[in-house]
């Protein structure tokens, strides 16, 4: 389940172009403004997680409107990390706050990384939108906070006159610049992993490590990783490079660096101590899937607690909210939904990113709301207590824990799935090994990983824009603001250069998240529900 209330997020390869050949947990990226999502490369072997969840081993992925490379939130690259699928031990852990995506107006096609979020999107430059609040003229529905998110640069034109031809410009011209982006660094990731598991060139890399079964798992892993990462470089390079050019990207390349290697910091041990575990237990009994699949479950559950505090502060610094009037309205709102919350937080987005968003991130008594210090110096408070109210209603309606549990079920048949393929003794031939028990295995594993999670990808985004769409509606019931969402919605898509009607295949294929339009449209036609 995605952890916010992106608009159409993409999960299609994003800055570190779609499924990683290896384990590798990468920092927030910047999200393109299309719901793109781009994804830490993570765990290896399996990728695409359920929901908008990103695989094991990867870090949080920040939430906003997907920046032209890939989607904000979190390290670049491939699946992996809290939240997406994950290898074959580590299952998609569904964290309320992973993988945060953008808000609004994220456009479905600019990719990110498979199963993860990208860093954050970096804010539109020059969208006409005036001052904070840039609302001009009066609501529609006259309830507060609706006038036109943008400064009246031009002529609304668009879904329903809600956006400028400026920015509907924008937004398609970034989508344009993205998907290709996107969907090429994944398309250069799943051949790789096809190239090399399934021929002999897989196992060769490995067995250059040597003969004996510890340094070839550990063969296997570095090379996973290391090379799905090269692989990705030149599209998750790109990417940036696009969202900079659209005002997304504040964080200058050395940090950019740093955020990759700290991923990779992450994911490689993880890679390590997951392949040791499974070539462990093929080696010593014909039960190994069945052992696996139970770990893979439990990694998926664990992350899900974990992710929040131990992989979240690598990408971010957070503090608490000061109190005021916003903080007492954050927390009222929780309470007056019945959802016990720890404390408010504020996530230093902009020292990546000028994207917008908040999310609701943990579990039980780990559970806290984190609002982007963009959105607090962009957005007007009513605004972001309607993101919040989006994030409250996946809490309400057990997104998180139905995620963690449809995650941990997904990488326990995953794996399974995953034994009867890589034991089929003609693609172990095509391989170069006699038997899945040797390391040298590792890469065609990877290649059948790859492969189903690209084919699962539109099952998983159809799934997550569902359940967005019920978390809209209770952020409407929530707070009786239907021009307020609306007005919130046009400010998101556009700072965050988002398309608000991308075209549909696009969308069908990539969007996590209904279409700004779509949201924009289902708020005006919101009524309360009779008592």
């Amino acid at each position: 389940m995605t952890n916010g209330p992106e608009n159409g997020a993409d999960r299609s390869a994003g800055e570190g172009g779609g499924e990683s050949t290896g384990p590798s947990a990468e920092p927030p990226r910047e999200r393109a403004p299309g719901g793109a999502r781009e994804v830490p490369d993570g765990p290896a072997p399996a990728k695409k997680g359920t929901g908008d969840g990103s695989s094991a081993g990867e870090p949080p992925r920040e939430k906003a409107q997907e920046a032209p490379e890939g989607a904000q939130d979190g390290p670049e690259g491939g699946a992996g990390g809290p939240g997406g699928e994950g290898a074959p031990g580590g299952g998609a852990a569904a964290n309320e706050g992973a993988g945060k995506g953008s808000w609004a107006g994220e456009q479905p096609e600019a990719g990110a990384g498979t199963s993860g979020g990208g860093a954050p999107g970096e804010a539109a430059a020059g969208n006409g939108r005036a001052g904070k609040g840039g609302s001009v003229g009066e609501s529609p529905y006259g309830d507060a906070g609706g006038g036109h998110s943008g400064g009246g640069e031009g002529e609304l034109r668009g879904d329903g006159g809600d956006f400028t031809d400026a920015e509907v410009a924008r937004g398609r011209a970034l989508r344009r610049l993205t998907v290709p982006v996107a969907l090429g660094g994944a398309a250069v990731s799943l051949a790789l992993n096809l190239a090399l598991g399934l021929t002999h060139g897989g196992a060769a890399l490995v067995g250059g490590f040597g003969s004996a079964w510890a340094l070839r798992v550990l063969g296997a892993a570095v090379t996973l990783v290391g090379i799905g990462e090269v692989a990705g470089l030149p599209a998750a390079a790109r990417g940036r490079v696009v969202r900079a050019r659209f005002g997304l990207v504040t964080q200058g390349w050395g940090g950019w660096a740093v955020d990759r290697l700290r991923g990779l910091l992450i994911s490689l041990p993880l890679a390590v101590g997951v392949l040791y575990a499974l070539y462990a237990l093929a080696g010593v009994t014909r039960w190994w899937w069945a052992w696996a699949a139970a770990g893979a479950a439990v990694l998926a559950v664990l992350l899900s607690f974990l992710a929040p505090l131990l992989l979240e502060p690598l990408f971010n610094r957070f503090t608490p909210m000061a109190p005021g009037p916003l903080r007492e309205a954050l927390l009222a709102l929780a309470a007056r939904d019945g959802v016990a919350v720890r404390e408010v937080l504020v996530a230093d987005a902009s020292r990546r990113t000028t994207a917008l968003n908040a999310y609701v991130s943990g579990i039980g008594r780990t559970r806290r709301i984190v609002v982007y210090d963009t959105l607090l110096t962009t957005a007007e408070p009513r605004e972001v207590e309607l993101v919040v109210a989006h994030e409250l209603g996946h809490v309400v309606h057990r997104d998180v824990a139905r995620g963690t549990a449809l995650g941990a079920v997904g990488a326990a048949a995953g794996v399974c799935v995953l034994a009867a393929v890589v034991t089929w003794q003609p693609l172990l031939d095509a391989a170069g090994v006699a038997h899945f028990a040797d390391p040298r295995s590792a890469w065609l594993l990877a290649a059948a990983a790859s492969l189903g999670g690209t084919l699962a990808g539109p099952l998983s985004a159809a799934l997550s824009r569902r359940i967005e769409r019920r978390a809209d509606r209770h952020a409407l019931d929530l707070t009786a603001a239907p021009s307020a969402f609306a007005a919130m919605q046009r400010r998101l898509t556009a700072a965050n250069v988002g398309d608000p009607a991308p075209p549909r295949p696009v969308h069908l294929l990539l969007g996590t998240h209904p279409t700004p339009a779509e949201r924009i449209a289902a708020a005006r036609a919101w009524h309360p529900a009779d008592t």
